[in-house]
């Protein structure tokens, strides 16, 4: 994924850990509109789980309770 030392740091985290469960409890939930996306760097879908985990580990200084909470509000479905 991330080639930088401060991503590498946050991917191996308990808080990455954590954030990866929550992503995946909303990609179970029927709640959010969680549907892989095409990414060219990967030359095929990427997964919601992976698009967002990657997004934090290049933004490390964003607080990621934030993130985690906009998020669930853009991809609920109403």
């Amino acid at each position: 994924m991330s080639n930088t030392l401060s991503a590498q740091k946050f991917l191996k985290s308990t808080e990455a850990e954590e954030i990866r469960s929550i992503l995946r409890g909303m990609m179970k939930s029927r709640e959010f509109n969680t549907t892989s996306t095409y990414s060219p760097s990967s030359e095929g879908p990427l997964s919601f789980e992976d698009k967002h985990m990657l997004y934090l580990s290049q933004h490390t200084a964003m607080n990621p309770s934030h993130y985690l909470s906009n998020l669930r509000l853009i991809t609920k479905i109403r």
